[in-house]
């Protein structure tokens, strides 16, 4: 989508820092962090919400764990620990309709989270 800010990031539009990319996805910091570490692991294709996932996105999907985990370790608070947070909705939260993982670490999080 040509007006959506994590495309445009994705396109080079939009200077951001790039935690990881890969063929499927990119890592950017959050430009209001919610925690000491504070990343969005973010699928190169637009998708507007989780309710707009088709099957052929499941491996991607996957693999947001999978490098949730590798940056986890490479940042040093595998141990510590880590959550990952989908939004999905305006009601949820949601205010980038581009689907987005977001992995907050560094400080104690308490339940319910919101």
């Amino acid at each position: 989508m040509s007006d959506c800010i994590f495309c445009k990031i994705d396109r080079g539009g939009i200077p951001a820092e790039k935690v990881h990319e890969d063929g499927d996805l990119f890592v950017i910091r959050d430009i209001n962090p919610q925690a000491p570490t504070h990343l969005l692991i973010i699928p190169k294709r637009h998708i507007p919400t989780l309710l707009d996932l088709e099957d052929a996105d499941l491996p991607v999907i996957g693999r947001v764990y999978d490098v949730a985990n590798r940056l986890a370790r490479e940042h040093g608070f595998e141990k510590s620990g880590y959550r990952v947070v989908v939004n999905c909705g305006a009601g949820a939260g949601q205010s980038v309709f581009h689907i987005h993982y977001h992995l907050l670490a560094g400080r104690a999080m308490k339940w319910p989270p919101g």
